[in-house]
């Protein structure tokens, strides 16, 4: 560590001059505190943390030099170190002065291990924020002893108290501007209380404190003899965090891996999340429901009688139970709930819109499942807390909506289940299944009654039965293209050649369907979306009574073809791309919609003002400037019956 900072705070300074070996024995033992600095912009908070990093002896000599010629050269605080820049490393926000992207920093105490996350002040970085806050234990929310409480200070106390922050200090920063007047520090608590008891916030601690100068940091400041409660380091230093309440809460378990090294052993492994087991206990594996007793704890090291929550350890029962990564075991007395459709809060975090029915990865714990959202019931306005309608959501919007999976997840309600991102069966996030991407961050609040009233009725007479009497194998042909393309032309052909060689058929057309089942539908991106869907689940139903379907739909999403492949059954579902460029679909211009949507008349036209996403990879590619229709229709149905 450097020399030239102030005499040594903290025990441990000695003890690792002393012994070394001690020093990491103690070390290791520490509880880790996870916390965040969050607030309008240019209220302190990196200049805090570099404040906490200086005093708790975390800067190297050579880091101190660079920060003292950086403080000359870009800081902000004249000729004076600018502790900010310890933690605002990108070249844009120390040009800017501000913070842009979330900066985790490590440091510690003699009593302690601390994870900070620095976040962005501005709105247009509320994702950015909301990434920071979801592994925290508390919040440290500055407030400019100057300016009071702001729209952006409700906003992040919002944004904190719904991913489930319970530990929230409400820092007065910059006393030392304001003379640390005790008047202005009781104003703004008074402010403060007022708008968190609206919102929820049972409790805060408040306290005055100057991040540049040092006032109330790490001990008493001679500024504020009027404030009697702790400095920070001393309250990050003593509050109580999750790990320890989370081993009272009842046993939960999920499976990251089958354990089967060989045929003599089979255990599962996970991570605790939450209470404590030990061997002897009853279990119950969901969502299967089935249950066992724990014959083994088995660890790298030994055999345990008991663990407890935040120990990964591997689980053998003393009976055959099928369990399998993604499964969650429990007490079988205590066990948590599996549905599979739910009211949920979004925090939209892509810059495309959300589109109501398109499918998308949700990841809760260790489960993956495809999940479809609804559009929202309402939209937050995180700087009023007003509830406004919407049709979807945009970058950093955050609303609710309900949601459907397809299969039933384990889960509980995020506010009864709230720990790091591996354990926790109330969070999740939403992945676009095409670009693999993290669109959104979620928080179920309870299953919805339907998904407990409506049962899957088995019927007697199967699909297969109906194919039989049809004597033909079920298929979707799904013809895709631009408007103008000549899908439901050569669509047409391929039905009628199939009727004259007895082939039970039925034709979907997206003009025709639109005049009925789709009616109520416009030609927005979320419009197109449950276009698509709904004609996915009615081919689906007609490859159930063992049909050949033949779809004529421009269907410009790879999302959406791709989720009506997965209802269908492995090779039944068979995508014709009819490949037309462009220009030759708005030469034939048949309907005259080309001319429309370039004059402006005509909005959310695909090719024009929408995009269309070609196949990468069909099962039958028809180029229509070297082939007739009647020449594609032929190859389609060489391809269909071979």
């Amino acid at each position: 560590m450097t020399d030239t900072l102030d005499e040594p705070i903290y025990k441990t300074d000695a003890l690792i001059a002393e012994d070394i070996d001690q020093y990491l024995e103690v070390h290791q033992h520490k509880t880790m505190l996870r916390f965040i600095t969050c607030g309008s912009v240019d209220d302190g908070k990196s200049t805090l943390i570099g404040r906490l990093l200086y005093d708790s002896k975390m800067i190297f000599e050579d880091q101190l030099a660079a920060l003292e010629a950086d403080s000359k050269r870009v800081g902000t605080q004249g000729q004076e170190i600018d502790f900010a820049l310890l933690v605002d490393g990108l070249a844009a926000e120390r040009e800017q002065g501000i913070t842009i992207d979330v900066a985790y920093r490590f440091f510690a105490t003699e009593k302690r291990k601390f994870i900070v996350a620095d976040t962005p002040g501005h709105e247009q970085y509320t994702r950015n924020m909301v990434t920071g806050a979801s592994t925290a234990d508390l919040a440290v929310i500055l407030i400019d002893a100057r300016k009071g409480v702001l729209t952006q200070t409700r906003r992040h106390s919002y944004l904190a108290h719904l991913i489930g922050i319970r530990n929230i200090v409400l820092a007065i920063n910059k006393m030392d501007l304001v003379d640390y007047d005790q008047a202005v520090y009781d104003g703004i608590v008074k402010d403060y209380t007022d708008f968190a008891h609206s919102i929820g916030i049972k409790a805060f601690t408040a306290m005055p404190i100057s991040g540049f100068k040092g006032d109330n940091i790490t001990g008493p400041s001679a500024n504020t003899p009027w404030y009697k409660g702790p400095a920070l380091i001393e309250h990050l230093e003593t509050v109580e965090v999750d790990q320890v309440s989370d081993q009272l809460k009842p046993f939960r378990m999920a499976v990251q891996w089958v354990n089967r090294p060989n045929l003599d052993f089979r255990g599962f492994s996970g991570q605790i999340a939450t209470g404590t087991v030990r061997k002897g206990d009853a279990i119950r594996v969901l969502p299967s429901g089935k249950t066992s007793t724990v014959s083994r704890i088995v660890t790298l090291d030994s055999d345990l009688d008991e663990a407890v929550a935040g120990q990964s350890v591997t689980l053998c029962f003393t009976d055959e139970v099928d369990c399998s990564r993604g499964d969650v075991i429990a007490a079988s007395d205590n066990p948590p709930q599996a549905a599979d459709q739910f009211e949920a809060t979004i925090v939209w975090m892509a810059d495309e819109e959300m589109l109501p029915g398109r499918p998308y990865w949700l990841k809760i714990g260790t489960q993956t499942v495809t999940a479809t959202i609804q559009q929202p019931k309402y939209q937050v306005n995180v700087n009023t807390m007003e509830h406004l309608a919407a049709k979807t959501l945009e970058l950093n919007a955050i609303g609710v909506a309900n949601l459907s999976t397809d299969r039933q997840i384990v889960f509980e309600p995020y506010e009864t289940n709230r720990t790091s991102p591996n354990k926790v069966l109330g969070g999740f996030i939403l992945i676009d299944k095409i670009t693999n991407a993290t669109v959104a961050a979620g928080m179920l609040h309870f299953s919805l009654r339907r998904a407990q009233n409506v049962h899957w009725q088995a019927t007697d007479v199967t699909r297969e039965f109906h194919a039989g009497l049809k004597n033909q194998k079920p298929a979707v042909l799904w013809f895709t293209g631009l408007s103008g393309a000549g899908k439901s032309t050569i669509a047409n052909l391929v039905e009628k050649k199939l009727a004259r060689m007895n082939r039970h058929t039925f034709l979907l057309d997206g003009d025709n369907v639109r005049h009925g089942l789709n009616k109520d539908l416009g030609f927005t991106d979320a419009d197109r979306v449950e276009n698509i869907r709904r004609v996915g689940e009615v081919a689906k139903l007609m490859t159930d009574a063992g049909l050949i379907v033949i779809t004529a739909f421009i269907s410009p999403f790879r999302a959406e073809r791709e989720m009506v492949r997965q209802m269908m059954q492995p090779g039944e579902f068979i995508e014709v791309h009819i490949d037309t460029p462009l220009a030759d679909a708005e030469a034939r211009d048949v309907k005259g919609l080309y001319r429309k949507a370039r004059s402006g008349e005509l909005k959310n036209f695909t090719g024009i003002d929408s995009p269309y996403e070609a196949p990468e990879d069909p099962e039958i590619r028809i180029d229509t400037t070297a082939m007739t229709a009647e020449e594609a229709a032929e190859a389609i149905i060489a391809r269909l019956i071979p």
